[in-house]
């Protein structure tokens, strides 16, 4: 069973268009949905929450569309953005007050161990928290209800790397736990390069590329040579390429094929997460 099916899915929005035919988020797996800035992971996942209203298709949470169990389906469904949403003015006992109450499943225990997991004083002021203490608060309060599907849109955006990692690691915890669903909407790719098991490449509103981790790394390779050896047929091998005074670099998406071209006379060098969302968005 999948925790999303999207089909044929369109949102003009501002003269920014979405265009998704299919995408399966596998159950109970982290899927990185991964892409530059404005190439429509927050459009999409604003879609998927109900946020706002798609142009043509169907959107499924857990077999379920939002028309038919709109309230069953927000209850199973937690979320973390960059953007709270929260009253900056508010104490975080308020906050958590008026949100427990729409959940039949809050968990006061949980919420009580994760505040003095990362030593927060749920008497101060939302606006008082630093930066890291504020996403830490969010977490806790979209992982206290035991939602099967956690739904993040940059979570970590402007976090220092320790407080990334502690909220990585949380995560990770709290999944391993509850069995839940994580779609994690990023561009540090290093978070996912962590955690993903699944991931989905995004750009100018259309997938680019979708599949596991493992098999998207290691089927990909960055080539390094001498522009000699570039001419029109051998260019096909890459996804996109740069050349240089030195030579050329490119990214191939299967180094079997070029290696059939290129052999030995060429360098082979594994690409990380950055290195895929960088040729594949440039070419």
């Amino acid at each position: 069973m999948n925790a999303i099916e999207i089909r044929n899915l369109s949102k003009t929005l501002d003269g920014f268009t979405l265009s998704i035919d299919k995408l399966d988020i596998k159950k109970g797996f982290i899927t990185g949905f991964i892409g530059p800035n404005g190439s429509g992971k927050t459009t999409t996942i604003k879609l998927i929450m109900n946020m706002l209203n798609k142009d043509n298709g169907t959107i499924k949470v857990f077999d379920r569309e939002y028309k038919i169990d709109d309230l069953y389906i927000k209850e199973t469904i937690g979320y973390v953005g960059d953007i709270s949403g929260y009253m900056k003015e508010a104490k975080l006992k308020d906050i958590k007050k008026n949100i427990a109450l729409f959940y039949k499943n809050w968990d006061e225990s949980l919420y009580k161990y994760y505040l003095n997991k990362f030593n927060i004083d749920e008497n101060k002021i939302y606006k008082e928290l630093s930066k890291g203490q504020q996403k830490k608060f969010e977490l806790i309060m979209a992982l206290c209800h035991h939602p099967k599907l956690i739904i993040m849109d940059e979570p970590t955006a402007n976090l220092d790397p320790i407080v990334r990692n502690e909220f990585i690691e949380v995560l990770q915890e709290h999944i391993e736990k509850d069995g839940v669903t994580v779609f994690y909407s990023t561009h540090i790719t290093s978070d996912l390069d962590k955690v993903g098991d699944y991931l989905v490449f995004i750009y100018n509103g259309k997938i680019i590329l979708n599949g596991d981790k493992e098999s998207i790394l290691e089927s990909h390779r960055i080539i390094r040579g001498s522009k000699d050896l570039l001419d029109d047929d051998t260019k096909k091998a890459f996804i996109s390429y740069k050349e240089s005074s030195f030579g050329f670099e490119g990214l191939t998406s299967n180094h079997n094929v070029a290696y059939e071209i290129f052999g030995e006379e060429v360098v082979y060098d594994k690409a990380n997460l950055e290195d895929i969302l960088m040729y594949y968005t440039r070419g």
